[in-house]
């Protein structure tokens, strides 16, 4: 649900405002958060300083459009409050919005966002765009992490023909393969389209044109196939430990029946002398 069109700022000629999305930490609980003055329940988003405009997201992000930086250290200060599992870096993605009644809606490539007005709709759909960009550079970087985790394995087994003796590490391997596909699908849904399309239809192309210009898709994708990657490989090397295991453990059965036999065969040589 959303407010009635209204604009933050009154445009009188282009106008440059800059919006930024930072990932705090893991989730931002909003419950209880809700005003009398909110512009949207999900994500929970309200009117702060001068003419500003701040988006709360559950899995962790923060988008705040029109702050100066006295006004943002201070919406900081209270939603810091709010954030479970906090990063110790913060991972930051910024835009310049640039606002005159004679654009419409356009995304020039490395540029500024043009846009007719600063509509808290308009807000919502750049607001969306920005989380998600932030949240999946995060996941990025988590997921090269696991890559080089799993390259000296790889790289072990081409090499010597073996894999490493370490089951626990592949298992800690898989649990941070688990967290951040989880994080892809679940939380953060990067495929879904903000509510505020389902009032705003005519938003759709300014949605798809800043889904294009930080490639969201695109990177969600790729981001699935690495994680389905390193699930598969992860999996190969346990089944290869496993395997290993178990035939060592048959070859000491093997041993331990032939030392049976022959401690037999020697009691009863020894008994017939």
């Amino acid at each position: 649900m959303t407010s009635p069109q209204t604009d933050l700022l009154a445009p009188q000629g282009p106008r440059r405002v800059t919006a930024r999305a930072l990932l705090l930490g893991d989730r931002i609980d909003t419950a209880g958060l809700e005003r009398s003055d909110m512009i949207s329940a999900t994500p929970l988003a309200f009117h702060a300083g001068t003419n500003g405009f701040v988006a709360l997201y559950r899995f962790g992000v923060a988008v705040m459009i029109g702050l100066s930086p006295l006004e943002e250290d201070d919406v900081l200060g209270q939603v810091k409050l709010r954030v479970s599992g906090p990063h110790e870096h913060i991972d930051d993605e910024s835009a310049i919005l640039e606002i005159s009644s004679d654009f419409d809606d356009k995304v020039p490539p490395g540029g500024a966002i043009n846009m007719k007005d600063l509509s808290v709709q308009r807000l919502l759909v750049v607001a969306d765009a920005l989380a998600k960009s932030v949240s999946l550079g995060r996941d990025e970087r988590e997921v090269n992490t696991v890559f080089d985790i799993i390259e000296p394995f790889a790289v072990e087994l081409a090499r010597n023909g073996r894999t490493p003796w370490k089951r626990r590490a592949m298992l800690k391997l898989i649990g941070q393969t688990l967290l951040v596909q989880h994080r892809v699908s679940g939380r953060v849904a990067v495929e879904e389209k903000p509510d505020v399309l389902w009032d705003r239809p005519d938003l759709e192309r300014l949605y798809t044109r800043l889904e294009d210009e930080y490639e969201l898709k695109e990177r969600a994708e790729t981001l699935k196939r690495k994680l389905d990657t390193i699930v598969e490989t992860a999996r190969t090397l346990t089944d290869m430990i496993d395997a290993d295991r178990a035939t060592r453990l048959e070859a000491t059965v093997v041993i331990l029946i032939v030392a049976e036999i022959l401690l037999t065969i020697g009691q009863i040589i020894f008994w017939r002398h």
